[in-house]
């Protein structure tokens, strides 16, 4: 007996010092912190730490979070420090849990969008990820989604964790670990924790180099990390490199209409230049939109550096046709900026970045315009003018139609863009009286 608990001891040494190192790990490690879309588009903070005595996290949280059922966290880890290349990765990545975590035995639960990031914010260190709330806590559940992990071995792996309640009504995460060659196991638990609301959205600080792109190198190392599996990236890259880098606009002013789907851009655009006798441009340009619906169906990172060098394309058009004639440019980089913060940043109207924020300021190595028009209508009005077009849309366009909050923030987002800003006209009345109004705006601000 003496002679076999000294054989086991080593191994127990062994067990006990790899259990130390990994709570030393944890302990670590920064802590996490959650921002899990709610009902109703509100957002609910919470974040895997300490106990903090008598802290319950939010209603709706536990609500989701705790029993009856089971709820599962899945997240895609970027490196802080990582390139396009990485990010361009995780975003497939991330695109592709999506697709998958809507089929199959997946149909059944319900799928929100999940946040994970750092403390105090700061770019890097963002994931984007989803909780999968299975409301009978089947096994089949979890088993699917280790089976969908195994099928990922490449880098980044997704990170999977569950969560848990007790007798006392506190909620825990549980983490899972892929071990090569010895399957899954989970790795303990941790407390979850309520965490105040920060100051700003943590997507926020990440949207420079991941949708709202501040110059053109920043979308041009995108597209250079897709040429491998996109082979339209390098037709557009070869276009892009042969505008010059800085140009500069003609003595001709130069008008920009921008607006939502079916708000009478066409019709304006095209009445307006035939008065004025102008050039009508638009974006992305006729050279590259013969690929828009292949970088659609991409993820926003890949999708708006699409956009955002269709915009440094036709800035070399502009700045052509501006010595000649007067320009009118049917959207511009405001529409590119707008869609790009209306998606990436989830919740409500208050969790877009303040008015005066930096990531409403035009790219400084883009050509300006002198003056930009942003057309409205009711949203009624609007959803008649659809049904009566019968046209084919984007998944963006869809969504206006199907989620008014979507559609609020891309409004919200063109009234805080600076630098300039966008005129509002209001496209309701009659073709003839919106043209009336358009002219008189281009005559009051353009010489």
């Amino acid at each position: 007996m003496v002679f076999g608990r000294r054989s086991r001891a080593p191994l127990l040494l062994a067990r006990l010092s790899g259990l130390r190192r990994g709570a030393c790990d944890r302990a670590m490690a920064p802590p996490r912190c959650f921002a899990l879309e709610l009902p109703g588009c509100t957002l609910a903070h919470f974040a895997v730490g300490d106990e903090a005595p008598g802290a319950r996290p939010d209603p709706g949280v536990a609500a989701l979070l705790g029993p009856p059922g089971r709820s599962y966290s899945l997240s895609v880890p970027v490196a802080g420090s990582a390139g396009c290349a990485a990010r361009v990765r995780a975003a497939r990545l991330h695109q592709r849990l999506l697709h998958q975590l809507r089929r199959g035995p997946f149909r059944r639960c319900q799928l929100r969008r999940l946040l994970c990031y750092r403390p105090g914010g700061g770019a890097g260190g963002l994931q984007h990820g989803f909780l999968l709330r299975d409301p009978r806590d089947s096994p089949d559940t979890r088993s699917a989604l280790l089976a969908l992990l195994d099928a990922c071995p490449e880098a980044p792996r997704p990170v999977l964790a569950e969560f848990s309640g007790d007798p006392l009504c506190r909620l825990w995460q549980l983490p899972w670990e892929r071990r090569d060659g010895q399957g899954w196991r989970q790795l303990g638990r941790e407390l979850i924790v309520p965490l105040p609301e920060p100051a700003l959205h943590p997507v926020v600080p990440d949207l420079p180099s991941s949708g709202v792109f501040p110059r053109r190198e920043a979308a041009r190392a995108v597209l250079e990390a897709c040429t491998s599996f996109i082979p339209e990236a390098r037709a557009v890259l070869d276009l892009v490199d042969q505008c010059p880098e800085q140009v500069q606009k003609g003595k001709f002013p130069v008008i920009v209409i921008e607006g939502l789907d079916a708000t009478g851009k066409t019709t304006v655009t095209q009445s307006v230049s035939d008065s004025l006798k102008a050039v009508l441009l638009k974006s992305p340009p006729s050279c590259i939109s013969q690929w828009r619906k292949i970088f659609d169906d991409e993820p926003t990172i890949i999708r708006r550096a699409f956009y955002s060098l269709g915009n440094y394309i036709v800035a070399s058009e502009i700045a052509k046709e501006s010595t000649k004639s007067p320009v009118i440019v049917d959207r511009y980089w405001h529409s590119t900026a707008t869609y790009a913060i209306a998606t990436e940043v989830s919740g409500g109207l208050q969790h877009l970045p303040p008015a005066h924020h930096p990531v409403y300021q035009w790219p400084r190595d883009l050509l300006k315009p002198d003056l930009v028009l942003l057309l409205t209508v009711s949203p009624e009005e609007r959803m008649q003018r659809i049904e009566g077009r019968g046209m084919e849309r984007t998944k963006e366009e869809a969504e206006l139609e199907a989620n008014s909050i979507f559609r609020q923030k891309i409004e919200v987002s063109y009234q805080r863009m600076e630098n300039p800003g966008c005129h509002v006209v209001d496209a309701s009345p009659s073709r003839e009286r919106v043209l009336q109004m358009v002219l008189s705006e281009i005559q009051n601000n353009c010489n």
